[in-house]
C-alpha cells in the first residue's frame, strides 16, 4: 500500500510540474503529437519561426510521429502562435550547442555539426561573415536569422 502512495505521489509531482499548453485551437492536438516521442515541455521549449517550426515537425514525421495533414497544419499554426519565434533570446553562436544551432537556424543535424566542427578548428566565429565561411551552411539562410545572433 505505501509503495502505491509513493509512485502516485511521484506521478502527481511529475504532473503538476509538466507545462500546461495555452489554451486555443490546436493545444490538444499538439499535446497528442508531441507525446508521442516525449514530454511536452522538450517541444515548447523552442522559440521559431514558421520555417522553424516546420522543419522540425517534418524531422519528428521523419522519426516516427503519426499525423494527419490536418492535425500537422493545425499543430503547425499553434506553435507559430503560441511559441514564436520573437520570444527567442539571441543566441550565442560561439557556445551554442548542436541542437540549439539547429532549433535557432532550422538546420539540419549534420549542418549544426559541421557548423560547431568549423567553430572549433577557427576558433570561433567573430562576426557573421565568418560565420558565413563554414562548409555545409547556407549564407542566406544565415543572413535571415542575423537579428537573433550574438558573437
Amino acid at each position: 500500500m505505501m509503495r502505491v502512495f509513493i509512485v502516485l505521489s511521484i506521478a502527481a509531482a511529475a504532473w503538476a510540474q509538466e507545462p500546461q499548453l495555452p489554451e486555443g485551437p490546436g493545444r490538444e492536438e499538439t499535446s497528442k503529437l508531441c507525446k508521442q516521442c516525449h514530454e511536452v515541455a522538450r517541444s515548447i521549449s523552442l522559440r521559431q519561426d514558421r520555417e522553424g517550426w516546420n522543419t522540425t515537425m517534418n524531422k519528428m514525421v521523419a522519426f516516427g510521429m503519426k499525423s494527419s495533414e490536418k492535425e500537422f497544419a493545425t499543430v503547425l499554426d499553434y506553435l507559430v502562435r503560441h511559441f514564436p519565434a520573437e520570444d527567442v533570446p539571441r543566441l550565442n553562436v560561439n557556445k551554442a550547442t548542436a541542437i540549439e544551432l539547429e532549433a535557432a537556424l532550422s538546420m539540419r543535424r549534420s549542418q549544426a555539426a559541421a557548423l560547431i566542427a568549423y567553430r572549433d578548428k577557427v576558433g570561433g566565429f567573430k562576426d557573421l561573415e565568418a560565420m558565413k565561411k563554414a562548409p555545409g551552411v547556407d549564407p542566406v539562410k544565415l543572413e535571415s536569422k542575423k537579428d537573433r545572433l550574438e558573437f
